[in-house]
This record gives C-alpha cells, sequence and structure tokens, in this order.
C-alpha cells in the first residue's frame, strides 16, 4: 500500500522566510536576487518560478528531488542563518509560496514565489543601512550588493534601499534593520495597512527620500574629496615643473 501525503488546500498563500543576496544586473536595469546554497547561481525576481537545478524535466518541486525554492516557517530560524560569516552580508526575504509546494517540519519546498520584503541588515561598519552596494563578487552578468551605510559607500556602484525596490518592481518592500545587528519587525502583510501603505503605493515616503539624501551627500563628498586630491596633484606638477 501507497502512503500518499495529505493534500492542503490553503485559502491564502502561506508565508515563510529565507535569507538570500540582492544583486544588479550588469547593464543596471534589472535587480533581484540569488540563493546562498542550491540554485545559487540562478538569479530570480520578485516573481518568479522553480526550475530542477539538475537540468531535469520534472516541474519543482518533485517529491525524488531536492529541486524548488526552499523557505523556513520560522523567522527567527532565517535571521540565524545571517549570523555565518558567508551570509552576513545577505538579506532577509518575506515571501509567499505559490503554486505547488511541499511542507516540512521547519519550512516548505515550493514551485513559484513571490518576495513582498527584503529587510537589510547593518553595513560592515555596524550603522543602519542607507543603500546596497557593490559587494566585489557577483554571478555572470550580475554584480552582488551589500547593505551599506552612506559614509562607507566611497564611489561604489549603489542603489538607495527605495531605487532598489523600484528597479526590482513587482510592489516589493526593502526596509533597513536596525543598527545593532538586529532586523526591523514588520507587523505583517504586503506593507502594512493605513497611510503607511498608500504612501509606499503612491512613491517614496519621508524614510525614503532621507536615504536618497544621505546617498547623494555622500557621492558628493566622495567627489569632492577626489577634486581636492587632484588639484593638490596639479598644483604639485606645476610647481616641479
Amino acid at each position: 500500500m501507497r502512503l500518499r501525503l495529505p493534500e492542503e488546500r490553503p485559502t491564502e498563500p502561506p508565508a515563510g522566510y529565507k535569507i538570500a543576496h540582492p544583486v544588479l544586473s550588469q547593464d543596471g536595469t534589472r535587480a533581484g536576487f540569488t540563493g546562498v546554497s542550491l540554485g545559487g547561481a540562478l538569479p530570480y525576481g520578485v516573481l518568479a518560478d522553480a526550475s530542477c537545478v539538475y537540468g531535469l524535466r520534472h516541474a519543482a518541486p518533485h517529491r525524488r528531488c531536492d529541486c524548488g525554492f526552499h523557505c523556513v516557517h520560522d523567522r527567527a530560524v532565517a535571521e540565524g542563518l545571517l549570523c555565518t560569516a558567508e551570509h552576513r552580508t545577505a538579506v532577509l526575504l518575506e515571501v509567499l509560496v505559490l503554486g505547488r509546494y511541499i511542507r516540512f517540519e521547519r519550512g516548505f519546498r515550493y514551485a513559484r514565489q513571490r518576495v513582498r520584503t527584503a529587510t537589510a541588515g547593518p553595513c560592515a561598519c555596524g550603522a543602519a543601512a542607507a543603500a546596497l552596494a557593490a559587494a566585489g563578487w557577483g554571478r555572470p552578468g550580475w554584480h552582488a550588493l551589500a547593505p551599506s551605510c552612506a559614509g562607507c559607500l566611497r564611489g561604489r556602484t549603489s542603489l538607495s534601499l527605495a531605487s532598489f525596490a523600484r528597479l526590482a518592481g513587482e510592489g516589493l518592500r526593502v526596509v533597513a534593520g536596525a543598527a545593532s545587528g538586529g532586523f526591523e519587525r514588520s507587523s505583517g502583510g504586503h506593507g502594512g495597512t493605513g497611510p503607511a501603505s498608500a504612501s509606499q503605493a503612491s512613491g517614496p515616503g519621508v524614510p525614503e527620500l532621507v536615504a536618497e539624501a544621505a546617498l547623494l551627500q555622500a557621492r558628493l563628498d566622495w567627489f569632492q574629496t577626489q577634486l581636492a586630491r587632484l588639484g593638490r596633484r596639479g598644483g604639485e606638477d606645476v610647481a616641479k615643473g
């Protein structure tokens, strides 16, 4: 006798949590994420379908394979993965589990997902993130990004959190975690309820604009420093001549 797993028919898509690295396409026109383990070589968008990473023709997730998207039920478990050295620059994702899925004790393996919220941890210096900047590595055609404060950008390719969300599209919400290393707790739902939701839908609000201003100021300070350095070099060359 063959045992069958019980079927679930939820009225709303289940939610889960995972971590991933934010990425920016080489031409700067697309933003997305790349996983930290199985399938990490295949960047995905906010709304994406899974495929078998082994190249097999079955639909993901397959019961006899480990393909498909993965997430955990408990936010704290996903946050714990960010403590390891190789994952400290990743971001925490809240996702909706869409399509077929297999439920496990700690999470889901599933066919389709929508990323609702991405929470960026602190900059390497410990300050709250104001942007996502080039991390120094990537995938073919994609630059990996890491949380950065305005003071640590130093001319690197970067996007403010609001700009990354707009480029990624599909209603993605990107927020900064606490400067101490903790993560901002969401009130639930797609960006919350009440006036805050209306602000997110109509455009960037005050926090996003403040972050944009800090990012622009940091870039301006960097350019002024470079110009001053070039000016000093020019004066020295004239004196030697």
